[in-house]
């Protein structure tokens, strides 16, 4: 259920988008065109945008320069959440990650669920905060794409959002 408090301003954030696939380009990326489409038409900023094969240290590298820059406030991953051998997004965000967001794996597979049964357990879509950045990791695919964005990370990301949301912690996400 989402609650937007309209009396409260909107305040954009800046969000980077990785494609991790050993098989798509940027021709055929359904998926990070999908979640660019929908981060633009939310009213956020397209911080970045980058396509990198199923590569942990790869990943991990990209992670680390993003999570760097002052001027991306979150990261999102589409692909590589799977169980196959090359599938390595969730171990990049391991290398990476100060603090895991356990809801965000557990929603996004409770919502999973009731749109493709129990194959949902072959995602491991994980959420967390490095460096005071968020990070989400969704699998590949462009439902999965649409229903990470359209029913949690939309309004997570929304600081209007009610009774709370990602973006009012953002300035804190770096307290000791």
């Amino acid at each position: 259920m989402s609650r937007i408090d309209e009396s409260r301003p909107f305040v954009p954030v800046a969000i980077a988008v990785l494609t991790v696939s050993d098989t798509r380009t940027p021709a055929n990326d359904t998926s990070g065109d999908t979640l660019a489409g929908r981060i633009i038409a939310a009213g956020h900023h397209l911080a970045a945008r980058t396509l990198l094969p199923d590569d942990a240290d790869g990943l991990t590298a990209q992670l680390r320069d993003w999570i760097a820059n002052p001027a991306i406030d979150v990261i999102i991953t589409t692909g590589g959440t799977g169980i196959t051998g090359r599938d390595v997004t969730p171990e990049a965000f391991s290398r990476v990650l100060d603090k895991t967001i356990e809801g965000f794996g557990e929603l996004f597979r409770m919502l999973s669920f009731q749109k493709i049964g129990t194959s949902t357990i072959q995602s491991r879509a994980i959420g967390g905060v490095a460096g005071g950045t968020y990070l989400f990791a969704l699998p590949g695919s462009t439902g999965a794409v649409k229903d990470g964005w359209d029913d949690i990370l939309r309004w997570q990301l929304d600081i209007r959002h009610r009774p709370c949301n990602l973006v009012e912690l953002m300035p804190r996400l770096m307290e000791r």
